[in-house]
């Protein structure tokens, strides 16, 4: 990045929004009028609209000591998508309002626009909006997404049944283990900031953190197959604390197998490394951005073609409670300690 620095005041409100949007291009014809006028209009031609909205605060969600702005506008749209997928949804336009300190220069914010540009095009969703206000401390983040569905498709929390089967994309656990090995660093250079960070080849983890990726292609795949999930939610918090939402929405127990949890190789060397469990990491660890969800067990030979989906246990009688079946054979029972904002 050239040394240049570009003090923001200096083109006032309008000239930086025009600056930062100048390069999103629209991609959905949902979008009847996007950036650069005093609301934007949407049409869904008959499909219902799904929306939702996250705040992201530096010091509390990112830590931009080692988040990179490009990685940190990418993340902020990612974990909004995620959401309307998780609604068996397709997300079409997002608003981003941003809060600013002088010490971002425009070639900063620049930077984190195109972090933005590069998740739109990635899901060819439009930028259609959004706000610019100065922050008195720190980075603060507003994104909203707005998404499509077809009449009656989208897909709640609330609609397991019993004897359901209950699956995940992807693996788990390694977003938390890239935060263990960030934070071990941050700290390190804070004590001695002689020391470059050492990530020890841990791109995997590290890349499960700072870029992780909304399962697009999973929503694509239930469309494809004729699947409907019966409920579903993205993995934000951990899948201990989203797997006991579904099951109190849906007023019934589960049973989760320890054996079928899917953590990737690298995650399980670094969980070692750290001397961490990696059941642990994957049961409670946050921000993986997979999708859990159920099935009708009728439902099972259509996923079993696609490698990328694990089921890991069933929805039982809400008497039999919500556990764990570890591959000792013990029974334990599933306690939410996932990521908490309000615990700090």
């Amino acid at each position: 990045m050239s040394e240049t620095r570009t003090e923001i005041a200096s083109l006032g409100e309008f000239g930086l929004i025009e600056h930062l949007t100048k390069n999103f291009e629209t991609h959905n014809a949902s979008t009847i009028l996007g950036v650069g006028d005093d609301a934007a209009v949407i049409d869904h031609f008959g499909k219902q609209t799904v929306i939702t909205t996250d705040l992201l605060l530096e010091g509390i969600h990112f830590d931009l000591m080692y988040t990179p702005l490009k990685h940190l506008g990418y993340k902020a749209v990612m974990v909004n998508l995620s959401d309307i997928y998780a609604m068996n949804a397709t997300p079409t336009q997002i608003t981003v309002s941003i809060g600013i300190s002088n010490r971002f220069s425009l070639e900063a914010v620049t930077e984190f626009y195109e972090g933005v540009h590069f998740a739109c095009e990635k899901h060819k969703v439009d930028l259609i909006g959004g706000d610019t206000s100065s922050s008195v401390k720190g980075f603060v983040i507003s994104v909203t997404a707005i998404g499509e569905v077809a009449p009656e498709k989208f897909v709640k929390r609330s609609t397991a049944s019993k004897g359901d089967l209950i699956c995940v994309s992807g693996d788990l656990g390694g977003a938390y283990l890239g935060l263990t090995l960030m934070e071990r660093e941050k700290k390190i250079y804070l004590e001695n900031p002689q020391i470059q960070p050492d990530l020890e080849n841990e791109s995997y983890i590290v890349g499960r953190l700072l870029k992780p990726e909304a399962r697009k292609e999973i929503i694509d795949f239930f469309e494809q197959n004729n699947i409907v999930p019966t409920s579903m939610m993205d993995v934000s918090d951990g899948i201990s604390s989203e797997i006991l939402h579904i099951c109190k929405q849906s007023a019934l127990g589960c049973r989760i197998y320890e054996e079928k949890l899917p953590i990737a190789e690298d995650s399980r060397k670094a969980a070692f490394k750290f001397g961490l469990d990696p059941t642990v990491c994957a049961l409670n660890g946050g921000e993986d951005y997979e999708l859990i969800f159920t099935l009708k067990q009728e439902d099972y030979d259509k996923i079993t073609l696609n490698e990328d989906i694990s089921v890991i246990g069933y929805m039982a009688e809400l008497e039999e409670g919500c556990k764990l079946l570890t591959k000792g054979g013990n029974t334990f029972d599933i306690t939410a300690q996932g990521w908490n904002a309000f615990q700090q």
